[in-house]
């Protein structure tokens, strides 16, 4: 039988347990992404008015990574505006540019933010998401079956699209998708699209791992599996099943017995280094061929992000996407990639703002987890992450995934209480 669920204590917990086990009924209104968007700024808000009330015991001091995150972010609105203004884009654009930038890259800082700086338990964000986890299993079972009986999968846009949004699939409320090269059913869940279902996948199953309670633990993670198995994401497959291993031995990362299978693995791999590589390369080659329509979108939108980022804006780029033409089957150029997608919308400028931060938070976080359960668990988010940043734009999906900004924050504070109570594999 499921244990009772944590209490919320504090204002701002109260926030992230709402936002979070309340994302299919605020989904079914097609709300999602404007509560995950404000969501954050009303936990900045609350911790505002905490400060103005002199309640500073409810805080630390900003750890200097949190600081690269926050000035990494703020390099992408000025470059936003260089571009804007390089191409005399208008104030108009410049403003709407402004208040997505809010909606993306500022969600990024403002999650780590927040777990950096604000009191919020990791039990409760752990059980958290593993509701949402069960929710989700619940809601496949549902939508399978309307599947079957052949139930219109797509139900309605939401009127909320009127405020303003990166485009409708991010209103569209839906049971199922279809794969448009098969015509079999596809599942995006609560995701604009069903690849950011199987990145949600893989960073529901990092934290249904932690889980104590056998209940939410078991059927968390197979709510995570069904997500990732019917999104039919190839990339989310691949990095969904990697990362099994990973948090099994998160915690072990000093054993002797790890590092030496380490110190004997590496040679082994780069003597074999040729097999290998090439046996990679077939792997990703098949995988690839499984959709070879959305394989060959994905190139071409690369190949002409990079030439125009090159010969037209190499520093501080076109400012905003481009609407793609049919040999992008109408994608706009700069999407489906964060590093392209930075390269042609705000050139090397944003792409080491991002580049910047990310990698020296991932070597400060693999240093801490030698020591740190929490930060083996953060490493394990950047990792994908990491991976995930080559198929997708991560900005335009923080309103989703900011749970696991809220966990890199808090393994980014040095001060950072390590309870040694939460579950390890």
């Amino acid at each position: 039988m499921a244990k009772r669920q944590h209490s919320q204590t504090t204002a701002e917990e109260k926030l992230v347990w709402f936002g979070l086990t309340s994302t299919y009924p605020i989904y079914f209104v097609g709300g999602l992404y404007v509560s995950g968007s404000v969501l954050g700024w009303l936990i900045l808000g609350v911790m505002v008015l905490r400060w103005l009330n002199r309640d500073t015991n409810q805080y630390r001091q900003v750890p200097m990574m949190v600081w690269l995150w926050i000035i990494g972010m703020l390099v992408m609105l000025i470059a936003l505006w260089i571009g804007h203004a390089n191409w005399g884009l208008g104030t108009g654009k410049t403003i709407k540019s402004t208040i997505g930038w809010m909606k993306g890259w500022a969600l990024m800082a403002l999650f780590i933010f927040i777990g950096a700086m604000c009191h919020i338990r990791k039990e409760l964000l752990i059980r958290a998401v593993c509701v949402l986890a069960v929710h989700s299993l619940i809601f496949a079972l549902i939508s399978f079956c309307a599947y079957l009986v052949r139930f219109p999968g797509e139900l309605f846009v939401s009127p909320l699209q009127a405020i303003g949004g990166p485009g409708p699939s991010f209103f569209t409320v839906s049971l199922y998708g279809l794969n448009p090269e098969t015509g079999a059913g596809r599942w995006q869940f609560f995701g604009p699209w069903a690849p950011a279902a199987g990145l949600l996948a893989c960073i529901y199953l990092i934290f249904c791992f932690q889980e104590k309670d056998p209940f939410w633990r078991n059927y968390g993670l197979l709510g995570c599996t069904v997500m990732c198995l019917l999104s039919q994401s190839r990339a989310g497959w691949v990095i969904f099943f990697a990362l099994w291993p990973m948090m099994i031995f998160a915690d072990k990362l000093k054993e002797p017995w790890l590092l030496m299978a380490l110190g004997i693995g590496i040679p082994a791999i780069l003597i074999l280094g040729q097999p290998i590589f090439e046996w990679l390369i077939t792997s990703y080659e098949e995988v690839k061929a499984a959709r070879p329509g959305s394989t060959r979108v994905r190139q071409t939108l690369a190949n002409l992000a990079l030439q125009r980022w090159q010969a037209e804006a190499p520093w501080f780029g076109h400012g905003i996407v481009e609407s793609g033409t049919k040999i992008t089957a109408g994608m706009p150029i700069g999407s489906h990639h964060s590093w392209y997608g930075l390269l042609f919308v705000k050139g090397i400028v944003g792409l080491f703002a991002l580049a910047v931060p990310l990698m020296l938070s991932t070597v400060y976080l693999f240093w801490r987890a030698l020591s740190t359960y929490q930060a083996q668990v953060a490493l394990c988010f950047m990792a994908v992450f990491i991976c995930y940043s080559f198929f997708e734009n991560l900005e335009i999906l923080s309103y989703l995934y900011w749970p696991a900004l809220i966990w890199i924050g808090m393994a980014l504070n040095p001060e950072q209480e390590e309870q040694q109570h939460v579950a390890k594999i």
